[in-house]
């Protein structure tokens, strides 16, 4: 048997419940997917998937910049308008 080394992690049980349920429909374990996603990192040369923060589009930077301005926004809205009309107050 192959020699192995050991990685102590850790996580949210409730993410490892999760991660064990997932894995096991393919018949593997949680060791078995940490050891692929390590052998194909090394195989792309880096992370193998992409990486990405997502970006607000501009309503919503509006929005954000307005809370951290302390814009009062009042909520609930029923509709997309109705909040605009209130931001635009």
């Amino acid at each position: 048997m192959a020699k192995t080394s050991n990685i102590n992690i850790r996580i949210d049980p409730d993410i490892k419940e999760q991660a064990e349920h997932l894995f096991s429909k393919f018949g593997i374990t949680i060791t078995d997917a940490i050891n692929m996603f390590l052998h194909q990192s090394i195989n792309v040369g880096g992370i193998p998937f992409e990486l990405k923060v997502e970006k607000p589009n501009a309503v919503t930077s509006s929005a954000m910049d307005d809370a951290v301005n302390g814009k009062d926004i009042h909520g609930p809205f029923d509709s997309v308008e109705a909040l605009m009309e209130d931001l635009n107050a």
